[in-house]
């Protein structure tokens, strides 16, 4: 194919942004930037969901290839896509519009730039799940930091300074060891090609430093336990679209980085350190659903709660099973998908009443009936009951659990009773009850540009939960490829032995 349809959906979002920022202000400006941001994002999901109908799931290697030299015998920009890979791409297309709509109620102020910065955020995640070159992946990836900080630092709440340090402080940090990992590759082998490290093979005396090193910078971007901390305060500074953004498309790139350079380039390292990710994912899922129990603030429940579920996906990853790996991949489009209706479904009443915290609230049902009914079906998907998207991916994961070891499997088992309590707690409070408060009385029901919004995620985390067969025949084989350059690695290295 000719046609450079990846790097379109990379570029356009950032041309869209580099469009409104030098357009000049008139009396309608906002309006009109709006629109065409929103027009912009919608075309980059079309041409996404067209990506997907031209991907072939029947071929384990990479597709739709586009390269060009960039520094001249050191970095090639260089990207493709696989079936694990093409699913995070239309996420994020799908994603972004959803957060520009949302945009009139929550932003105050400077929209223009606000819409901006969603649109370049957009360009370089998309960027993330296309590069097949180490170097421009690290650009991609550390590139999305700035945009972050900005809509945390510029339109989130009193204390928006410090979590935006904080945010980028933590995530910088963790990623100063990838860098050095990734010089150290190419001086190893002299490329930062992912497609001829995967061919080539890293020998296993450098594997060991190297997989701490990527772990460095995606476990704080996951987050894991105990480099999670700055999520919480990220989210509840954040402006609504901020936050969908971050517990949406953010924390999937750490995932989706364990998936493709710590199992992908460091198998024989990634078998090792098993029992670390065992364990840290295992109290992720344990300590923060506990943490969740405790919280008054909405936003800080649903934070530690993608802690919880986050915890999930490494479990799952490395079981190194073909149940397990699926199923991480369907639990971080799932959540994707759950994480961004809760934060929105927050906005709706804090726009109404200004205040997250849950002690305030009650009696939603009779005020807002329209609003408790969505409000329901995202929490059941957060619970991961059957018949939501959430189900399929926490149950796979377990299956894949289970066949490594029971008593892990078992302890992970106690995240979903503990996450079916704070999540239906959570409801409860919120939803049903006395009313509390003389000001719910005079809150209105979802509006339409509401309804429409918060109805377009019902309909995939329902869809996906009855059929998931179109995202796991997406990744079936890319996962089989993946499992198997796995093994033949590890046999490998233990007849060397």
């Amino acid at each position: 194919m000719g046609f450079p349809i990846l790097s379109s959906l990379i570029l356009l979002p950032l041309l869209g942004a580099i469009f409104i920022f030098f357009s000049k202000s008139k009396s309608n400006a906002h309006l009109t930037s709006k629109y065409l941001a929103l027009f912009v994002s919608f075309s980059n999901f079309i041409l996404s969901l067209y990506l997907w109908h031209l991907f072939d799931p029947s071929i384990a290697e990479f597709q739709f290839l586009e390269e060009q030299s960039w520094i001249k015998g050191f970095v090639n920009y260089k990207v493709g896509i696989d079936g694990i890979s093409i699913l995070f791409i239309i996420l994020t297309a799908f994603i972004a519009p959803l957060c520009i709509v949302s945009v009139n109620s929550t932003v105050k102020y400077r929209l223009k730039d606000f819409l901006v910065a969603i649109l370049v955020m957009e360009s370089l995640m998309i960027g993330v799940f296309c590069s097949l070159d180490l170097v421009i992946f690290y650009l991609f990836f550390e590139g999305g930091l700035i945009p972050m900080f900005l809509i945390i630092g510029i339109w989130g709440g009193e204390r928006r300074v410090y979590s935006a340090f904080k945010f980028f402080l933590y995530t910088l940090l963790g990623s100063v060891l990838m860098l050095v990992a990734i010089i150290s590759i190419y001086w190893i082998t002299g490329s930062t090609d992912i497609t001829y490290l995967y061919n080539l093979g890293i020998d296993a005396k450098y594997q060991y430093l190297l997989w701490l090193a990527f772990f460095s910078s995606f476990a704080v971007k996951t987050p894991m336990w105990p480099v999670h901390t700055w999520l919480p305060d990220a989210h509840v500074e954040a402006p609504t679209a901020g936050s969908v953004l971050l517990a949406a498309i953010l924390l999937k790139m750490a995932g989706y980085g364990f998936i493709r350079f710590s199992v992908g380039l460091f198998p024989i390292a990634s078998e090792y350190f098993i029992p670390l990710i065992y364990i840290l994912s295992l109290i992720a899922i344990i300590y923060t659903s506990l943490v969740a129990l405790m919280q008054e603030d909405m936003k800080k429940l649903i934070a530690y709660s993608s802690v919880a579920h986050m915890g999930f996906v490494t479990l799952g990853i490395f079981t190194f099973t073909q149940q397990g790996l699926e199923g991480s991949i369907f639990q971080m489009i799932s959540h994707g998908l759950v994480s961004a209706a809760l934060f929105l479904s927050v906005g709706v009443v804090y726009e109404r009443m200004h205040t997250r915290l849950i002690s305030n609230y009650g009696g939603l049902v009779s005020i807002m009936p329209k609003y408790a009914i969505v409000l329901m079906v995202f929490t059941l998907g957060a619970v991961g009951l059957p018949g939501t998207s959430g189900f399929i991916g926490e149950f796979l994961i377990l299956i894949g659990a289970f066949k490594k070891s029971f008593l892990v499997a078992a302890i992970a088992s106690i995240g979903v009773i503990l996450s079916a309590a704070y999540m239906l707690w959570l409801y409860k409070r919120v939803v049903f009850g006395e009313i509390k408060k003389d000001e719910i009385k005079k809150m209105p029901d979802l509006n339409r540009a509401e309804i429409f919004i918060l109805s377009l995620l019902v309909l995939p985390i329902i869809f996906f939960g009855f059929y998931p067969e179109p995202l796991l025949s997406t990744t079936e084989i890319s996962i089989e490829n993946l499992i198997e350059m796995y093994n033949t690695n590890i046999n490998l290295n233990l007849v060397e032995k």
